[in-house]
Protein backbone atom coordinates (compact mmCIF):
# COMPACT_ATOMS: atom_id res chain seq x y z
CA UNK A 1 0.00 0.00 0.00
CA UNK A 2 1.32 3.62 -0.89
CA UNK A 3 0.19 7.05 -0.25
CA UNK A 4 -0.89 8.89 -3.38
CA UNK A 5 -2.26 12.65 -3.80
CA UNK A 6 -4.75 13.94 -5.10
CA UNK A 7 -5.60 18.15 -5.14
CA UNK A 8 -8.20 19.93 -7.18
CA UNK A 9 -9.04 24.10 -6.70
CA UNK A 10 -12.25 25.87 -8.09
CA UNK A 11 -12.91 29.82 -7.96
CA UNK A 12 -16.68 29.80 -7.38
CA UNK A 13 -18.70 33.40 -7.97
CA UNK A 14 -20.34 33.26 -4.39
CA UNK A 15 -19.68 34.26 -0.95
CA UNK A 16 -17.37 32.01 1.13
CA UNK A 17 -20.13 31.76 4.06
CA UNK A 18 -22.77 30.34 0.65
CA UNK A 19 -20.22 27.88 -0.36
CA UNK A 20 -19.34 26.53 3.05
CA UNK A 21 -23.13 26.09 3.81
CA UNK A 22 -23.52 24.02 0.55
CA UNK A 23 -20.42 22.33 1.39
CA UNK A 24 -21.01 21.13 4.94
CA UNK A 25 -24.44 19.79 3.65
CA UNK A 26 -23.74 16.52 3.20
CA UNK A 27 -27.02 14.39 2.09
CA UNK A 28 -26.84 17.57 -0.98
CA UNK A 29 -23.33 16.63 -2.15
CA UNK A 30 -25.05 13.94 -3.99
CA UNK A 31 -26.59 16.84 -6.33
CA UNK A 32 -23.47 17.82 -7.67
CA UNK A 33 -21.24 14.44 -6.78
CA UNK A 34 -20.61 12.82 -10.53
CA UNK A 35 -23.14 9.40 -10.01
CA UNK A 36 -23.10 9.37 -6.39
CA UNK A 37 -25.79 9.19 -3.38
CA UNK A 38 -24.65 10.66 0.03
CA UNK A 39 -26.21 9.42 3.06
CA UNK A 40 -25.53 10.97 6.85
CA UNK A 41 -24.45 8.06 9.30
CA UNK A 42 -24.68 10.10 12.45
CA UNK A 43 -27.05 12.00 14.87
CA UNK A 44 -25.15 14.92 14.13
CA UNK A 45 -24.90 16.98 10.77
CA UNK A 46 -21.70 19.02 11.66
CA UNK A 47 -18.50 18.86 13.70
CA UNK A 48 -16.26 15.96 14.46
CA UNK A 49 -17.32 12.83 14.83
CA UNK A 50 -20.22 13.48 11.88
CA UNK A 51 -20.15 9.92 9.79
CA UNK A 52 -20.57 10.30 5.73
CA UNK A 53 -21.38 6.90 3.65
CA UNK A 54 -20.83 7.91 -0.10
CA UNK A 55 -21.45 5.35 -3.03
CA UNK A 56 -20.72 6.04 -6.43
CA UNK A 57 -21.27 4.09 -9.34
CA UNK A 58 -23.62 3.27 -12.06
CA UNK A 59 -26.59 2.92 -10.39
CA UNK A 60 -25.99 4.74 -7.21
CA UNK A 61 -30.27 5.99 -7.08
CA UNK A 62 -30.53 2.48 -6.75
CA UNK A 63 -27.97 1.95 -3.42
CA UNK A 64 -27.73 -0.45 -1.76
CA UNK A 65 -29.63 -2.87 -4.10
CA UNK A 66 -26.47 -2.79 -6.36
CA UNK A 67 -23.82 -2.04 -4.26
CA UNK A 68 -21.44 -4.59 -5.87
CA UNK A 69 -21.23 -2.44 -9.14
CA UNK A 70 -19.75 1.23 -7.43
CA UNK A 71 -17.31 2.30 -4.69
CA UNK A 72 -18.45 2.68 -1.07
CA UNK A 73 -16.46 5.72 1.01
CA UNK A 74 -17.40 5.50 4.61
CA UNK A 75 -15.57 8.88 5.97
CA UNK A 76 -15.48 10.56 9.46
CA UNK A 77 -15.31 14.16 9.85
CA UNK A 78 -11.79 14.71 12.07
CA UNK A 79 -11.64 18.67 12.14
CA UNK A 80 -14.39 21.10 11.95
CA UNK A 81 -13.53 24.82 11.51
CA UNK A 82 -16.26 26.54 9.60
CA UNK A 83 -16.44 28.35 7.72
CA UNK A 84 -12.76 27.41 6.09
CA UNK A 85 -11.49 24.01 6.69
CA UNK A 86 -12.79 20.19 7.41
CA UNK A 87 -11.12 17.33 7.35
CA UNK A 88 -12.62 13.92 6.91
CA UNK A 89 -10.73 10.27 7.61
CA UNK A 90 -11.68 7.33 4.94
CA UNK A 91 -11.98 4.32 6.55
CA UNK A 92 -13.75 1.99 4.17
CA UNK A 93 -12.47 -1.76 2.91
CA UNK A 94 -11.61 -0.19 -0.14
CA UNK A 95 -10.36 3.64 0.14
CA UNK A 96 -8.46 4.86 3.17
CA UNK A 97 -6.96 8.01 3.70
CA UNK A 98 -7.77 11.12 4.38
CA UNK A 99 -9.06 14.22 2.65
CA UNK A 100 -9.64 18.06 2.98
CA UNK A 101 -12.48 20.93 1.92
CA UNK A 102 -10.71 24.61 2.61
CA UNK A 103 -12.77 27.58 1.41
CA UNK A 104 -10.82 30.69 0.61
CA UNK A 105 -13.12 34.14 0.75
CA UNK A 106 -11.78 36.79 -1.92
CA UNK A 107 -12.18 40.25 -2.88
CA UNK A 108 -15.80 40.66 -4.68
CA UNK A 109 -17.64 37.90 -2.89
CA UNK A 110 -15.57 35.20 -5.14
CA UNK A 111 -14.67 32.00 -3.23
CA UNK A 112 -11.56 29.42 -3.86
CA UNK A 113 -12.57 25.99 -3.06
CA UNK A 114 -9.78 23.72 -2.44
CA UNK A 115 -10.35 19.92 -2.71
CA UNK A 116 -7.38 17.15 -1.46
CA UNK A 117 -7.21 13.76 -0.94
CA UNK A 118 -4.71 11.56 0.26
CA UNK A 119 -5.66 8.20 -0.85
CA UNK A 120 -4.27 5.18 0.56
CA UNK A 121 -4.23 2.17 -1.98
CA UNK A 122 -2.15 -0.32 -4.00
CA UNK A 123 -0.08 2.10 -6.68
CA UNK A 124 -0.95 0.32 -9.87
CA UNK A 125 -4.82 0.48 -8.97
CA UNK A 126 -4.09 4.44 -7.74
CA UNK A 127 -2.40 4.91 -11.12
CA UNK A 128 -5.01 3.00 -13.34
CA UNK A 129 -8.47 5.19 -11.14
CA UNK A 130 -6.43 8.39 -10.83
CA UNK A 131 -7.26 9.88 -14.15
CA UNK A 132 -11.27 8.91 -13.99
CA UNK A 133 -11.00 10.26 -9.95
CA UNK A 134 -9.93 13.49 -11.06
CA UNK A 135 -11.73 13.58 -14.14
CA UNK A 136 -14.97 13.08 -11.86
CA UNK A 137 -13.89 15.01 -9.31
CA UNK A 138 -13.26 18.38 -11.81
CA UNK A 139 -16.82 17.66 -12.73
CA UNK A 140 -18.28 17.38 -9.57
CA UNK A 141 -16.70 20.81 -8.38
CA UNK A 142 -17.81 22.49 -11.54
CA UNK A 143 -21.27 21.35 -11.34
CA UNK A 144 -21.24 22.57 -7.59
CA UNK A 145 -19.74 25.89 -8.70
CA UNK A 146 -22.89 26.12 -11.14
CA UNK A 147 -25.20 25.62 -8.18
CA UNK A 148 -23.73 28.73 -6.20
CA UNK A 149 -23.70 30.71 -9.11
Amino acid sequence: MRSNNIAISTLINAPAEKVWAAIADWQSQGEWMLQTKVILKSEISEGVGVKIEAFTGPFYKSYPRFKFLGLLDLMEVTLWEPPHRCDVIHYGKILKGSGTFEVVALDGGHTTFHWSEEIIAPWPLFIAVKPFLWIGVKISLARFARLLE
